[in-house]
């Protein structure tokens, strides 16, 4: 049970949100609305009222309300729904027609569609004794490589505790310019599991496609060279004529 309520729980909180942050500025003021933008200088936060900038020196804090219970519950009851996912798991190899990638999975992996929250969630994985996670993410974003690493950030301390970034580098999958991210942190909502996680970030154009692997830290050493492998083998089977149209 505990378990299974730590997987949906988890899922819905790294793959997407549903309600607003809301930030204090310096002069009193409360904002709420969607982070879509970081810079050195300032944050672009997305409202009901329509885009703003702010400038970073004037926040005083930015909180993540969903992580409440009453705010957690409410989210939780959200009905998404979500477009069918065209994919194939035969033996190591993974292939979305969907979202035109493949994959190589270890043996012994299966597709796991409970992972899938959001419209732009492309994939779920596990291993079979679901002690380790795959997912695959992929959305528009304007901004920077280093910018949406930063948003990646801020969702994963939405969902933990003591979230600590161990590691970044950047790198090349597939061709494309890319950041592999290590970093961990504490579910409080699951009896207080740590967990350890591997994502790759890869760009191209105007959307990122971003990869997390994760498993419990303790397990997260003994599997980190079989993540590394799934984030690397990522490639894309979009063709010119796909990529032209998506701009």
């Amino acid at each position: 049970m505990r378990r299974t309520f730590f997987l949906m729980f988890f899922a819905f909180a790294i793959s997407g949100r549903v309600l607003g942050e809301e930030i204090l500025l310096k002069d009193g003021t409360k904002i709420v609305g969607h982070m879509s933008g970081i810079t050195s200088e300032k944050i672009e936060v997305e409202t009901s009222y329509g885009k703003v900038q702010l400038n970073r020196s004037e926040i005083v804090s930015i909180a993540f309300p969903e992580n409440t219970g009453a705010k957690k519950e409410e989210a939780a009851s959200v009905k998404v729904n979500l477009p069918k996912i065209d994919e194939s798991l035969n033996g190591t190899q993974y292939v979305n027609l969907t979202g035109k990638f493949t994959l190589t999975m270890p043996t012994g992996w299966m597709i796991y569609p409970e992972l899938r929250k959001t419209p732009g969630t492309l994939a779920g994985l596990s291993s079979n004794d679901k002690t380790r996670f795959a997912m695959v993410v992929r959305e528009d974003y304007p901004g920077s490589l280093e910018s949406y690493r930063e948003m990646t950030y801020l969702k994963a301390r939405q969902s933990l505790k003591g979230t600590e970034q161990l590691s970044e580098s950047k790198v090349t999958i597939d061709g494309q310019p890319a950041m592999l991210l290590y970093y961990r942190g504490i579910l409080a909502s699951a009896d207080n599991l740590p967990v350890e996680f591997l994502a790759a970030i890869i760009s191209s154009g105007n959307s990122y496609t971003k990869i997390s692997t994760w498993c419990v830290e303790p397990l997260f050493h003994d599997v980190q060279s079989s993540f590394e492998k799934i984030v690397n083998s990522y490639h894309s089977t979009a063709t010119p004529v796909d990529a032209k149209s998506k701009k």
